[in-house]
């Protein structure tokens, strides 16, 4: 089993721990739940280079070119507009607290898990608050500011931690998301939202929900009581295709090369690293360290 943790900077308490088969986004998406729904919204999360919460691929879409910046990931996208930063760690030393904390947790978590016989996820994932109030109660620390940081989560935290995808509604006024699909009800005056273009969200709990212009237009129920949120697609923005256009010849056009150097000269040489705002950050508390741990 693998388990997702966050450690507040300020006080060292663990916030949430979560078990999962192996490292994956509905794991972290599980972990932010707990966070965001127990605590509310941190300033800055800071972890490592996963490439659930970071992109770390040297893939650059014309677009992204243009813009000077790579689309972010699923996960990356909802802490962006959630207004929480991300630093990414490029050393085990930049996760010192981290560090030791894995010296200190897999003993007596996996000593409570065999004293007691368990040896499922989901009984594990039962223990765990009970192990968390125990662990905090020892070594948890006031914090050197007590001037609270955190921020109310959203109201509509649910569907804030999805997956999004951009889709155009089919003749007969449904979308589809892989196996998946919505009747959407008729628009005003009875009109149909055929060709529309629509944001589909996959939620955490499962449900599938279809924003026009950032109101809901139809909603789901979850398909399985064990539903597992994984992304179905790249979070990229899907280029839209004119019918009307002739197919493009199989030979670049004669501009593409001068576009794609002048995309290059505006993309920054090297983006800077995001860890020197480590101690920025931590004067304002509070910050989540986001780990995650193999259980032999």
């Amino acid at each position: 089993m693998t388990l997702h943790g966050a450690l507040d900077d300020a006080t060292g308490a663990v916030l949430a721990l979560h078990f999962r088969p192996t490292e994956d986004l509905h794991g972290y998406a599980m972990l932010f739940a707990q966070v965001f729904a127990t605590h509310g919204l941190p300033v800055a999360c800071y972890g490592d280079g996963t490439t659930i919460l970071v992109r770390t691929d040297d893939h650059w879409s014309l677009d992204e070119e243009l813009r000077g910046t790579q689309d972010p990931t699923h996960l990356g996208r909802v802490l962006a507009e959630l207004g929480i930063g991300y630093i990414r760690a490029h050393s085990p030393q930049a996760k010192g607290r981290i560090e030791r904390l894995w010296r200190t947790l897999p003993d007596r978590l996996r000593g409570e898990l065999r004293l007691r016989g368990i040896d499922t996820p989901a009984a594990a994932n039962a223990l765990l608050p009970e192990f968390l109030a125990d662990y905090n109660r020892r070594f948890a620390h006031a914090p050197t500011d007590p001037t609270p940081a955190w921020r109310r989560p959203p109201r509509d935290l649910a569907r804030q931690l999805s997956c999004r995808y951009v889709r155009t509604v089919a003749r007969d006024n449904t979308v589809r998301l892989g196996p998946r699909w919505l009747q959407l009800p008729p628009g005003p005056g009875g009109r149909s939202h055929a060709g529309r273009r629509v944001e589909l969200r996959e939620c955490l709990d499962g449900r599938l929900v279809v924003l026009l212009d950032g109101q809901v237009l139809a909603a789901g129920p979850s398909p399985d009581p064990a539903f597992v949120l994984q992304p179905r697609a790249r979070p990229h923005s899907p280029r839209r295709r004119d019918p009307a256009r002739a197919a493009p010849s199989r030979r670049s056009p004669a501009w593409r090369p001068a576009l794609a150097a002048l995309a290059a000269a505006l993309r920054p040489a090297a983006r800077p690293s995001l860890a020197g705002n480590v101690f920025v950050n931590a004067s304002a508390p509070p910050r989540s360290d986001i780990f995650t741990w193999q259980i032999l």
